[in-house]
């Protein structure tokens, strides 16, 4: 029986999660062109078509490239208020495509000056996702209980590796520790801020509700940064580790055995043998099958970035070769993410959509996918209230379903 055919407006209109998206970059392009002039932020552009030419393509040559544009968004969130408008307009462009729980992340010590100080930073980001979020709730089609509302957790990235250029924390940092080995100072730089997000979290009240370690990891192994998601793990911090997006199996491995981690960013690279370079793995697919058993059993969420891998990896020619295939076959938990909204010009319903042509999933592998990332989200809540609000959010999706009689018929 043929697969019945999923509409946009039916992807649109679904309730949907982004588990993983960094904030700093997913700013609306008009927003960064006038926080610029009004900062003096220097762009290479002050057109949003000069800016999607030369910054913000459609393909990235390598990793490198694409990460480039966070200079300029995180130039212009380097006050409160830059940074509360961002987050504010973020939450209601998330809300608008039909998403309805979000875990916005970002490195807050990529914000941190002489004018702001890291509880400054997430209170700002804070404030503006808290703002658009009692706005949205108001709505009449929520508080009335026909409609789930919105809601959110804030996610801290500590980086794997950094140098005098990432802003003016790190360079302080570096001056300070001159004569330290510098993987000593990136260790000591992501255990302080790790036990600053517990605190900051307790102190304030935010719904802080993960920690993460992003950037390079090439030579900049997870278990380097042990000490800090030790401690996030002995605080009840939820963790989630980008690895596998541009190294291999052991990346992977490490985040989930040292790290402690719930949930890995990407994966993208779980199933690449020829990505092992442990010489002591002599069966590399046996140690691939190990590991994806072991992610399997474990029930660890794979954040998958579809168009930000097709983006970043210059080998990887067309989605129908993506290991987001090879991931659902093996039933492993995974949930569709976008990465960051502005950097791969992308948003939630997009995702769907290119998941569902390109590895023909049905209306019910559709289902499975969302509603489970709502249940492998960090909700701020306690356990049964993300209970109770998963059910509102499964009510919902199935009364949507029934309004769209197409995604109705027999998926068999």
């Amino acid at each position: 029986m043929s697969t019945p055919i999923i509409s946009k407006d039916f992807l649109r209109e679904i309730p949907k999660t982004d588990l993983h998206v960094h904030l700093d970059g997913s700013l609306r392009v008009g927003t960064l062109i006038e926080l610029a002039r009004d900062r003096n932020v220097e762009l290479p552009s002050y057109t949003e078509e000069g800016l999607y030419e030369l910054v913000f393509k459609e393909r990235y040559p390598s990793l490198v490239d694409y990460l480039r544009g966070f200079q300029y968004t995180t130039a212009v969130m380097q006050d409160p208020d830059g940074i509360e408008r961002v987050a504010y307009e973020f939450a209601w462009d998330n809300f608008n495509e039909g998403v309805r729980y979000i875990e916005p992340r970002f490195a807050p010590q990529l914000h941190v000056n002489d004018n702001q100080t890291l509880e400054d930073v997430l209170r700002a980001a804070n404030r503006g996702l808290k703002r658009a979020q009692q706005e949205i709730n108001a709505r009449a089609e929520i508080e009335s209980g026909a409609e789930p509302p919105f809601a959110y957790g804030i996610i801290v990235c500590a980086l794997r590796m950094f140098n005098r250029e990432f802003g003016e924390y790190y360079r302080k940092v570096l001056e300070v520790h001159a004569h330290s080995d510098p993987k000593d100072v990136f260790r000591l730089t992501s255990t302080e801020l790790a036990k600053a997000t517990v605190n900051i979290r307790a102190d304030y009240g935010l719904p802080i509700v993960g920690f993460d370690l992003a950037g390079q990891e090439d030579g900049y192994p997870a278990a380097d940064h042990w000490p800090a998601f030790q401690h996030a793990h002995e605080n009840f911090l939820k963790r989630t580790v980008h690895a596998g997006e541009a190294y291999g199996p052991e990346s992977i491995f490490q985040a989930i055995t040292e790290l402690h981690a719930h949930r890995v960013g990407h994966g993208y690279h779980l199933f690449s043998a020829d990505h092992i370079s442990d010489t002591s793995i002599q069966d590399k697919d046996e140690y691939i099958r190990e590991l994806a058993e072991f992610i399997a059993d474990r029930r660890i969420t794979l954040e998958v970035c579809l168009s930000s891998n097709l983006q970043t990896d210059p080998t990887l020619k067309s989605l129908d070769d993506h290991a987001f295939s090879k991931m659902w076959k093996a039933r492993l938990s995974v949930t569709l993410c976008t990465d960051n909204r502005l950097v791969s010009r992308t948003n939630m319903s997009r995702e769907l959509e290119l998941a569902v042509n390109h590895f023909s999933l049905r209306p019910r592998d559709l289902r499975h996918i969302v509603i489970y990332g709502f249940k492998r989200s960090f909700y701020p809540g306690t356990y049964i209230e993300k209970r109770a609000y998963v059910r509102r959010v499964i009510d919902y999706y199935e009364s949507i379903e029934k309004r769209y009689q197409g995604v109705q018929e027999s998926d068999g």
